[in-house]
């Protein structure tokens, strides 16, 4: 079975998405729905698929599939109106920055049976996914801690931080996500800190640049988040997994993986600079896998209840920042 696309939204995460099912077998790219015409026209040139309406894709019937490229606000909207259309639906994180309204979407797509994965690419990370390998295979015994670095060259535009949620919403949401793949358990409690140290315009903004989280399950399990939306020296992505019979880590990813030795000492090339670079691999992985659970009838590897739990871990650490306060999970998660 080929999976015929359409894909709403051509910005630089559409045209990412693009690639990624151009690129993947048993994909198609059929359309794209677009409202800004140079964009629209781009992306045709480069994809030779259509231009269509979001209306006329979730009517047509050559589009068996959609990703959801669209700004956050517009998410949950589409989700339902592609859900009700019969089309499998793939959306960016976050499904909504309402926990109630998440809620409400998939009350949706449970009412229709509608296929729906939420992209949380890093689980598809070559190496991260070696990581969760090693764990399933018992190599390092039962896990008690998971340490993630997430700090990004610089911050987005302040007009994308103002629609987008803030820093636990958007950026640590990938992070919360992790967490619970790594941890194999659901967090009970947050601890957050958060400050302003890299750009005062942020903080005038009503968000952060620099965070810390302590997340913590049931049986004790530990998880620590930091997070900085100004990294010198690259883009800094690592894990740390302990476990009772020992650790796994994977490493940053640079430009080349390689060391240079002269008189000088050692030399590494650089990090890999901008997101869409550093998970070129894990786009298109996770459209693969998305491909394969529609074309298979099979269960998506991310699900709306993951997307839902990673906005309720982000909830509870706004709420633990504005009160200085341990924030049960229960308390937001509704």
């Amino acid at each position: 079975m080929t999976v015929r696309f359409a894909i709403l939204g051509a910005g630089r995460i559409g045209q990412v998405h693009a690639r990624a099912v151009a690129s993947v077998p048993g994909a198609r790219l059929v359309a794209i729905a677009e409202p800004i015409a140079a964009v629209a026209e781009a992306a045709q040139r480069a994809f030779g698929c259509e231009l269509r309406s979001i209306d006329a894709c979730a009517a047509a019937d050559d589009i068996d599939a959609v990703v959801i490229c669209t700004p956050t606000d517009t998410h949950a909207d589409l989700i339902e109106q592609f859900a009700r259309a019969g089309k499998a639906v793939f959306c960016e994180k976050p499904v909504d920055l309402s926990v109630a309204r998440v809620k409400q979407a998939l009350a949706t797509i449970a009412a229709t049976g509608a296929t729906l994965m939420v992209g949380f690419n890093r689980r598809f990370d070559p190496d991260f996914m070696a990581v969760k390998a090693a764990i399933e295979a018992g190599q390092v015994g039962s896990v008690e801690m998971v340490t993630i670095t997430s700090r990004d060259p610089g911050a987005p535009p302040y007009e994308y931080i103002t629609r987008s949620g803030g820093i636990f919403r958007d950026m640590t949401i990938h992070d919360f996500d992790m967490a619970r793949w790594l941890l194999g358990e659901e967090v009970v409690s947050v601890f957050a800190s958060a400050s302003v140290l890299t750009d005062s315009t942020i903080g005038e903004l009503g968000d952060f640049d620099s965070a810390n989280v302590i997340l913590r399950t049931a049986s004790g399990r530990q998880a620590v988040i930091t997070n900085s939306r100004r990294a010198s020296y690259g883009y800094d992505q690592r894990i740390e997994v302990l476990g009772s019979k020992g650790m796994v880590a994977a490493k940053n990813t640079a430009l080349a993986n390689i060391t240079l030795a002269d008189g000088a000492g050692f030399h590494e090339p650089a990090l890999l600079n901008f997101f869409m670079t550093r998970y070129t691999a894990a786009y298109a992985n996770e459209i693969a896998a998305f491909v394969a659970a529609v074309a298979d009838g099979a269960p998506t590897p991310t699900t709306g209840h993951d997307g839902l739990m990673a906005l309720v871990l982000a909830e509870a650490a706004l709420l633990s920042v504005a009160e200085g306060r341990l924030v049960s999970v229960s308390e937001v998660a509704g």
